[in-house]
């Protein structure tokens, strides 16, 4: 007879169900036989020939230099990173964007989703006698961000403001008085963060608005994380003119390369102050002794000559714009007749569907659209951080359990079938 095993507080909360968990399960476990996966759900990107073309060129350049295929295997980078990539970041943006950084201010993780856990953990909880927390400016927010504190109750948030269109969509923005007033009222924020286009929505948070929450983070002595992973300049998934990159040393930019074809591979790039990046630096060694080379490799002299940002622009871009159209014209023919709104699709890889007449939580439409093979997200995962949180209570906004997050980087067929099928089941579970 096996002896139970107990696991600790940290143990038991990383590993019970959450939506991440759910979200990336979802992406590889098989249907029933019979039933066709229709995948809309979880945030694989989709695979760009042209990009593709380049990293196999850079590939095979690499095999054909000696034994420097073997040389970056059989060696550990440092824990901020590799030096040469380092390097290169920090030049680029220096070139490019008139950013006063060296890489000092350059940190490489296993991907941006463990750059945001250990920013979240550097920021929010227990410092000393105090809890401090982390402030999401513009709910709903990223899935995978709610599980990430080690201690609980980590986040707080305020709710967007959201305007709607007569074309059947909206805008979420935000609600800049509010947050202002939250941080006024308490002193226990460590930090505010954000994503840029912003998961689960495609919203582009404004120029403006950015540089008001940067005011914000310098006048109360705190950073403002921003989660790049969809932006500017690459991947340039995102659609709206005004959403130049922003950074001072008031701001901690988190990117990626999972969005601009390496999503296996799990690189996370991070631009902020001295002291940061030593300190990813830090919990890099700890937690993983250091990061993936691979990504890197392939990389640098991409971004080095300015290769990488034109794939961005002259590929990438123009191939999510168009299934971003395809997407809104799905939505629009498969629901019409319906009470039904979406997010204008301003970035990233997502649509965000608003169905105000359903009459289930978006987390039982969920189960039922996943019987018929159409695997979505339902919105409930993306409002997290509120006072009630820990009592049950539901988040304070009407698009809590009415909204799908839609992955359209899938073919073109699939959207379609999927779409269909949504529309029915919504036709049959309206008030």
């Amino acid at each position: 007879m096996l002896i139970p095993m107990e696991f600790t507080d940290f143990g038991k909360k990383l590993s019970s169900h959450s939506g991440i968990l759910q979200l990336m399960d979802d992406i590889s476990r098989p249907l029933p036989p019979g039933i066709e996966p229709l995948l809309l759900g979880g945030g694989n990107p989709a695979r760009v020939k042209a990009v593709e073309e380049v990293y196999r060129r850079e590939m095979e350049k690499l095999l054909a230099e000696g034994d420097r295929f073997e040389d970056v295997l059989a060696h550990y980078d440092s824990p901020q990173g590799r030096v040469s990539f380092l390097r290169t970041i920090a030049g680029y943006f220096r070139d490019a964007y008139g950013w006063p950084i060296s890489e000092e201010n350059v940190a490489v993780t296993n991907g941006s989703q463990s750059a945001m856990f250990y920013l979240f953990n550097m920021f929010g909880g227990t410092a000393g006698r105090r809890k401090r927390r982390i402030l999401i400016p513009l709910m709903p927010e990223y899935i995978g961000y709610r599980d990430q504190g080690i201690e609980e109750g980590i986040f707080a948030s305020v709710p967007s403001r959201c305007t709607y269109f007569d074309d059947r969509t909206f805008k979420y923005s935000l609600d800049i008085e509010a947050v202002e007033e939250y941080l006024r009222l308490h002193d226990d924020i460590g930090a505010i963060a954000l994503s840029r286009p912003t998961n689960p929505s495609g919203n582009v948070v404004t120029d403006s608005e950015i540089h008001a929450l940067a005011g914000l983070a310098h006048r109360y002595s705190i950073p403002l994380i921003v989660d790049n992973a969809y932006g500017l300049p690459f991947p340039n998934i995102i659609f709206a003119e005004d959403a130049e990159p922003v950074w001072n040393e008031d701001v901690i930019l988190s990117m990626s390369l999972s969005k601009i074809g390496l999503p296996s591979i799990r690189t996370g790039i991070v631009i902020a102050r001295k002291e940061v990046a030593a300190a990813l630096s830090g919990m890099n060694a700890i937690a993983a002794l250091a990061s993936g080379s691979m990504g890197p490799v392939l990389a640098e002299d991409l971004i080095g000559s300015g290769e990488l940002v034109r794939l961005a622009k002259e590929e990438v871009r123009p191939f999510y714009r168009k299934k971003a159209e395809h997407m809104e014209e799905c939505i629009r023919r498969s629901l019409d007749g319906t009470d039904y709104r979406f997010h204008r699709i301003e970035g990233s890889i997502f649509a965000w569907l608003y169905l105000p007449s359903l009459s289930i939580p978006t987390l039982e439409f969920y189960s039922i659209l996943m019987k018929e093979g159409v695997i979505t997200v339902p919105g409930e995962y993306f409002f997290f951080g509120h006072d009630g949180e820990g009592e049950g209570l539901p988040y304070p906004h009407d698009h809590y359990d009415k909204c799908l997050r839609l992955n359209y980087s899938g073919p073109d067929d699939v959207t379609e079938k999927g779409l269909e099928i949504i529309g029915r089941k919504y036709r049959e579970y309206s008030k």
